[in-house]
């Protein structure tokens, strides 16, 4: 994918992608938009792994439009029963505790799917999934948003939105970060960022190219390509 560097403190450097090759609603048969800009990054016939790949929707998604080698991780025994239905190959497992188990460079790719801000210790989660993947792909709710800021400054109270829709005390969300909150992250890991897109509160990409600090506060969700720093290898 082309992309354009975006300048800025805390996102130098940062390859937005704000191009015609990211994914329009309703191209890929009624599929998510966030989950087509993820099957972006996925080269066929990679071996993926899908933690917290939920009823496998997205898993099934890189099956059956990139051929992948797919397996999931599901903390739910809800979700691991209606993967199976979709004849995915899915353990129960839990991002916090079960990481450690796999081998370096085990998957082509890892997937985190809405899932990094519902975790205990993201950083250990995200430095584990860099030593498991040769590529990692992070979406996340960027709590950075306009709408996020204007309900904390004007209301006072914790955000409900379209990408945050669980009110505080029934929310899965633990750790709430924006998307410069993450890129700081990335580079505190070691995680080199290969492409990355904003996207809006409905799941569409942002096609406008605008400065790093635009997307922190109109981006509803980023979703990144990350690869661990100095790690070799194409996609």
């Amino acid at each position: 994918m082309s992309a354009r560097a975006v300048n800025g403190p805390a996102a130098a450097d940062v390859p937005w992608d704000a191009t015609q090759s990211l994914p329009r609603e309703g191209s890929e048969g009624g599929a998510r938009v966030d989950h087509l800009v993820v099957l972006g990054f996925v080269s066929p016939g990679a071996r993926v792994l899908d933690i917290g790949c939920g009823d496998g929707t997205l898993l099934a998604l890189l099956r059956d439009r990139r051929g992948v080698d797919g397996r999931g991780i599901e903390l739910s025994r809800a979700g691991v029963n209606a993967c199976l239905a979709r004849g995915l190959s899915v353990i129960q497992g839990d991002a916090d505790t079960d990481l450690a188990a796999y081998p370096d460079d085990a998957f082509d790719v890892v997937v985190l799917s809405q899932t990094i801000q519902a975790t205990r210790n993201p950083r250990i989660v995200l430095e584990h999934l860099l030593r498991i993947g040769r590529q990692v792909i992070i979406s996340f709710p960027n709590f950075g948003h306009w709408r996020v800021r204007a309900e904390l400054a004007f209301r006072g109270r914790m955000p409900v939105t379209e990408i945050l829709p669980e009110a505080w005390y029934e929310t899965p969300n633990i750790h709430h970060c924006t998307i410069r909150d993450f890129v700081g992250l990335c580079r505190l890991v070691g995680a080199k960022i290969e492409t990355a897109a904003a996207l809006d509160a409905r799941g569409r990409p942002m096609r406008f190219a605008m400065p790093w600090w635009f997307w922190n506060l109109i981006g509803a969700q980023g979703v990144f390509l990350l690869r661990r720093d100095g790690a070799a290898g194409e996609r």
